[in-house]
């Protein structure tokens, strides 16, 4: 209870200020100036004005930092996709990077209230609602919606308050998803709480439930250390505080 109390209290105050970044501030621009004044004095350096400066900090790390939930929920997607050799894709929401390079292998019509503004040949962006998908019943091939269903019903991108919103963002999802095509979905998984307003945790049985009229082909994830598990145990997801669950679903 004293760690969770204690991570609330940072969180709160990150969202205002990073306390590490401010102990760790004055050293790493310190840093960033002895690199100026060695890169100046070296042969061949260009000049540096100071109105092209550009001070970049924090990033003298020892391994490369990245998210685990994403990282691993995009490849995998990726490769379901990619093997499945659909000629086309919708996509709910998910991370525009990943919408991006998978519009390399196939079209991709993306959905989301916040439309994407690119110019790609194979790449649509239409305006719409996991609520209310701009489609008829049974009509898509392959969907994907990866990290996004936890989010909705708690207003922190712009959509309305509710808080069924996921079981509603899935009952749309099972809805428009075409006999025999394929739901490549995912969300945090733990011990369910929510977490206002930037998600809510659900259980397995949470998420089996919301897709009750779907099959579930696999369950992938990631666990409490990061570590990506393909075909993962329902009771090591069950047990994390905030994993992520990968679930394959068709509709029989």
């Amino acid at each position: 209870m004293i760690k969770k109390i204690k991570n609330l209290l940072l969180y709160w105050i990150n969202v205002l200020i990073d306390p590490t970044k401010l102990a760790r501030g004055p050293i790493e621009f310190l840093g960033y100036l002895k690199d100026w004044i060695r890169y100046s004095k070296m042969e061949g350096a260009e000049p540096i004005k100071l109105i092209n400066t550009y001070p970049c900090l924090y990033e003298k790390t020892s391994t490369t930092a990245f998210d685990s939930h994403y990282f691993y929920q995009d490849i995998w997607a990726f490769r379901k996709i990619f093997e499945s050799k659909c000629k086309l894709h919708v996509d709910v929401g998910s991370k525009i990077s990943f919408i991006g390079l998978l519009s390399v292998i196939t079209n991709v019509t993306f959905i989301d209230i916040r439309p994407l503004l690119v110019n790609l040949e194979s790449l649509n962006s239409k305006k719409g609602s996991i609520l209310s998908m701009p489609y008829n019943s049974n009509s898509i091939d392959s969907l994907s919606c990866l990290h996004v269903a936890e989010h909705i019903g708690l207003g922190r991108y712009g959509d309305s308050l509710d808080p069924m919103g996921t079981k509603k963002a899935a009952e749309e999802l099972t809805r428009v998803l075409k006999p025999n095509g394929n739901l490549y979905f995912s969300l945090p998984i733990g011990k369910p709480k929510l977490c206002f307003n930037a998600h809510r945790i659900h259980s397995t049985e949470q998420i089996l439930s919301y897709f009750s009229s779907l099959h579930l082909i696999e369950l992938s994830g990631v666990d409490d250390n990061g570590n990506f598990i393909q075909n993962i145990n329902k009771k090591i997801l069950d047990s994390c505080e905030f994993g992520c669950g990968f679930f394959w679903f068709t509709k029989i």
